[in-house]
């Protein structure tokens, strides 16, 4: 039960779902809900007609609602009916996100910021790099800061703690900030859907190593940033959100990496909300995004 429920507020829940779509599903779902005095705030929905699947989203509260749980329990008749995978959750309830950094550190404090004047629906237990240089960010926010140098020789046992600090500090979402190494094929299906990589260039294009120069000798106008699930496929997961901003021949290479900075941290920050406010489904190897 959450805080606000044990101080006798209204409860405010969300509901997500996907199934093959048909007729009758919203029907059934607000009847549902209407039977248990809940009041709709918000309901975003989507057929996709290439696949045949509906998705939902509704944001309800109500006074009487007897728990999470219980109505999670009535409602499966409803989701077996429609072949649903639904999920209710605590909108009171905030995601629990672990980030990860390397030496670009411009994600790392913009979601600190976020984070601080409460722009973010997340807590965040522990940062965790594999160099020093944020350590002092870290203290200066209050955040347990964690060092895990990685190696070819030790990257699967320092993979083995990430594991264990995942479990122990009860981690919802994982927020790779700049974090410039690959978690394994084994922890990427472990964490399917709760691993958020932020991608400094707009995929599919200029992959690798300094994409920055790349778009610079290509002469590129417009340059961007991805965020996107993390999957064994490096950088191909489920894009989230993207962005982009122009850019001219008069800009140097340095010039292109302090606008691509500012687009990675604003489309990072979008991705995090997003996720910690259940906006996103997965649709394979897409997502629908309700926002």
């Amino acid at each position: 039960m959450s805080e606000a429920a044990a101080q006798g507020e209204s409860a405010k829940i969300i509901l997500t779902l996907s199934c093959p779509d048909q007729r009758g599903i919203v029907a059934a779902v607000a009847q549902f809900l209407f039977e248990r005095g809940c009041n709709i705030i918000d309901s975003a929905q989507f057929g996709d007609r290439t696949d045949g699947r509906f998705y939902l989203r509704i944001f309800f509260s109500s006074d009487k609602t007897p728990g999470i749980d219980a109505i999670r329990s009535q409602f499966r008749p409803i989701a077996e009916r429609f072949r649903m995978d639904a999920a209710f959750h605590d909108a009171n309830v905030k995601t629990r996100t672990l980030i990860m950094v390397s030496r670009a550190g411009h994600c790392l404090v913009d979601l600190l910021y976020r984070h601080r004047i409460g722009a973010l629906p997340i807590e965040i237990p522990l940062i965790i790099s594999n160099h020093r240089d944020f350590a002092d960010v870290a203290g200066a926010h209050g955040i347990p800061f964690r060092y895990l140098p990685v190696t070819k020789e030790n990257k699967k046992d320092q993979e083995a703690d990430l594991v264990e600090l995942i479990s122990s500090h009860r981690i919802d979402l994982v927020v790779l900030a700049r974090y410039m190494q690959i978690l394994s094929p084994e922890l990427c299906a472990q964490m399917q859907g709760r691993v958020i990589n932020i991608h400094h260039s707009f995929l599919p294009s200029f992959k690798g190593a300094q994409p920055y120069r790349q778009a610079h000798d290509r002469g590129v106008k417009l340059i961007g940033a991805t965020a996107h699930y993390v999957t064994a496929d490096l950088d191909e997961g489920p894009i989230i959100e993207q962005s982009v901003e122009r850019v001219s021949h008069s800009l140097s290479p340095e010039d292109y990496a302090a606008v691509g900075r500012d687009v990675e941290s604003i489309v990072l920050a979008r991705a995090v909300k997003w996720h910690a406010e259940h906006r996103i489904l997965l649709n394979g190897p897409r997502t629908v995004v309700f926002v």
